[in-house]
């Protein structure tokens, strides 16, 4: 280095550098030496309580429990991989001792689960999805289709500050039975798919008004056009899409704004674009043949108008169903992973866990340190019957680096 004189190199000042490293995670065993007494006087024999866990009789902590759970539903590492990481540090663990604390685990937890659900269903507007899950056909060596239901409360794009949350149902079928059984005595908006399962929910008479009022969904019409846009560029499709894209315009401009606002500008802006959009479809269904895609498309937002635009008169409601649908995104990430469920148990099981890593997530928690935490209190008391300050609407977030 020149450094121009005789007196050696000046000093500027420090330059940092950061490199970023990996530290595996370690698996520590906690050994608990407990004393076995035994009286002088009388014999008795007596010894320190075992350490306090959530699955008596077990060596699993309650960080093992949650990282087990959280590796499977959040990260979508089935059991048996699971099994070879624990394997790599010299831990056995077979897939069958993971799956039963897992299922052990989820019955646990079972009544926080079910204060979940009362807080869904406390709701005035819901939004629900499904989507099929594979699962293992005892003795037969194949997979059958059951299914995983889901029911959203998420209100704070109309300035409602009411905690969200999410709950999974499993069921063996998609018989309407299921949906119908789910939401029996709830009543509200349900925006949805047009599923047939839910129609029985909307039927009323001209004595006795529904109880549950259907909201359709404008991503739902959008996608089916986008679609047929995609295959042939033709312009029909492209004007109803541009015309759509001016709907959700208009939600930009309400979003998180009290319902009353919402319903306001939706009734300045969006409802003469409704009108003039219901004007172009009915225009181009006397001009298109109607066994075309596009006239299928339109169809189908034609059969659900009503449906379609009650969300302009009431500011609660949202323009689509994707609060649902990014709901079941991991799910759907999931079962690409973990291929199947190995039981009907094995689907209620994820139901469970699904529901509470969800909301705890919707809540601004770290999931992990999250159900560590509860796992720990329930293992402090097995007694334990007052759920309500682990939910995750009341207990606090934890720090960012937790």
């Amino acid at each position: 280095m020149c450094t121009g004189n005789a007196d050696g190199p000046s000093f500027i000042r420090p330059l940092q550098s950061e490199v970023l490293e990996v530290v595996p995670a370690r698996l520590r065993v906690r050994r608990y030496v407990r004393p076995v007494m035994a009286c002088r006087c009388c014999g008795d024999i007596s010894q320190a309580a075992p350490p306090p866990l959530p699955i008596p009789k077990s060596n699993a902590a309650p960080s093992l429990l949650a990282d087990i759970a959280l590796a499977k539903y959040d990260d979508h590492l089935p059991a048996y991989r699971q099994a070879e990481r624990f394997a790599r540090e010299g831990i056995e663990l077979p897939r069958s001792t993971l799956s039963e604390w897992l299922g052990r685990t989820a019955v646990l937890l079972e009544p926080l689960t079910d204060a979940v659900a009362s807080h869904v269903f406390e709701a005035a507007k819901l939004h629900a999805d499904d989507t099929p899950v594979k699962v293992l056909a005892p003795g037969a060596g194949k997979t059958r289709t059951g299914r995983l239901w889901v029911y959203a409360r998420d209100d704070r794009a109309g300035g409602d500050a009411t905690a969200p949350a999410v709950l999974y149902r499993y069921s063996p079928d998609r018989k309407g039975e299921h949906p119908q059984g789910h939401l029996a005595g709830w009543r509200g908006s349900l925006q949805a798919d047009g599923y047939a399962g839910f129609f029985a929910l909307y039927k009323g008479s001209a004595a006795t008004p529904a109880e549950v009022v259907e909201i359709a969904c404008w991503a739902h019409v959008r996608r089916k056009v986008f679609d047929i846009w995609k295959a042939d560029k033709g312009p029909a499709a492209k004007d109803i899409l541009d015309r759509i894209g001016q709907l959700y315009a208009v939600e930009d401009k309400v979003r998180g704004k009290p319902p009353d606002q919402r319903a306001a500008v939706r009734r300045a802006e969006a409802a003469p674009l409704v009108a003039d959009l219901r004007t172009v479809l009915d225009g181009l269904l006397r001009k298109i043949s109607g066994k075309s895609p596009l006239a299928g498309a339109i169809r189908y937002a034609v059969a659900r108008w009503t449906e379609l635009t009650r969300y302009i008169e009431d500011g609660r409601l949202e323009i689509d169903n994707n609060i649902a649908e990014r709901a079941m995104r991991t799910i759907a990430v999931g079962r690409k992973n973990w291929l199947f469920a190995g039981s009907d148990s094995g689907g209620e099981t994820a139901a469970a866990f699904y529901t509470l890593i969800e909301t705890a997530k919707l809540n601004g928690h770290n999931p992990r340190v999250w159900l560590t935490r509860v796992l720990e209190t329930i293992g402090r008391d097995q007694a334990l019957t007052d759920y309500g300050a682990l939910l995750p609407w009341v207990m606090p977030p934890e720090p960012a680096n937790a």
